[in-house]
């Protein structure tokens, strides 16, 4: 893991009409913090405030370590504050849990969802999520997510248009990777489960939307591709997994459709390269 977090976005796009390639441009590249209290960190997702940018991550003395927690950093007029304490795995005075992958979520209300996993390893881990009603300066006790459900595992949840949320997910076993995706309703009541079938070891879905409530997830693979499914009935059935034409060297993988229709993904499609990145791919 990285000794830093560093913040790598607030992508800018220019003016364009919908036939036109937007030009994509890093507004901003930076640092969050340079000292903390932990030596390593990992996992970082990023929410738009009423005032800046909240991000999150996981920090500790190394992965899988039982003091790794869940900090949080707000950027505000161009300056990060220092982060905060969110989230930890406390079971009682002697025994603590590892804290992994938090996703940002904002509700329908304003509420900010702060999901994350608890567990010794990705193999025994389970979802919890806490709640903030002041743009993410307090936070809830933890709620566990039903068991079989661990909600978004890596990257972020989505609205669809008939309310409900997705979530995407997946379940690591045995060195066998399985992706899956959850739905519940916007209170985070009500889940159900799906499983995206394939031939692929695949983890850590992201969504993308298309013309006639088409949905696409591309997955990480342990097969040196990014693999895809579909739905075309608001995630209740998907395709089988298969190939894309993107490389994967078992790199995680984000990607957001955007307003005009264009799909931004990061991604590294570099083989057996994982120190280097390209960051940016639209489609």
């Amino acid at each position: 893991m990285m000794s830093f977090i560093s913040f790598l976005g607030l992508l800018g796009l220019l003016s364009f009409s919908s036939k036109e390639k937007p030009e994509i441009k890093v507004l901003s590249s930076g640092f969050i913090y340079e000292t903390a209290p932990f030596p390593s960190c990992h996992a970082s997702t990023l929410l738009e405030t009423s005032d800046g940018v909240m991000a999150a991550w996981f920090g500790g003395t190394y992965e899988r370590h039982p003091d790794v927690s869940i900090y949080t950093a707000h950027r505000k007029n161009g300056t990060w504050s220092t982060p905060l304490l969110a989230a930890d795995g406390i079971e009682n005075e002697t025994f603590r849990n590892p804290t992994w992958n938090p996703v940002l979520h904002r509700k329908n209300d304003g509420q900010i969802v702060l999901f994350y996993k608890e567990g010794p390893n990705p193999r025994e881990w389970w979802g919890q999520y806490k709640v903030s009603e002041d743009e993410g300066k307090t936070w809830s006790k933890e709620t566990q997510v039903p068991p079989g459900f661990l909600g978004p595992v890596r990257n972020k949840s989505v609205k669809l248009p008939n309310g409900q949320l997705l979530h995407p997910s997946s379940f690591e076993v045995k060195h066998i990777w399985t992706s899956h995706i959850e739905l519940s309703d916007p209170d985070l009541k009500n889940w159900e489960k799906v499983e995206l079938k394939g031939p692929f070891n695949a983890i850590q879905p992201t969504v993308l939307f298309h013309p006639n409530n088409k949905i696409q997830v591309l997955c990480r693979t342990q097969e040196g591709v990014v693999a895809e499914s579909w739905s075309a009935d608001q995630g209740k059935t998907w395709t089988p997994l298969t190939a894309t034409k993107l490389e994967n060297n078992n790199s995680g993988i984000d990607g957001v459709t955007l307003s005009s229709g264009y799909h931004l993904l990061v991604a590294n499609p570099l083989k057996k390269r994982k120190k280097q990145i390209s960051p940016f791919r639209l489609q």
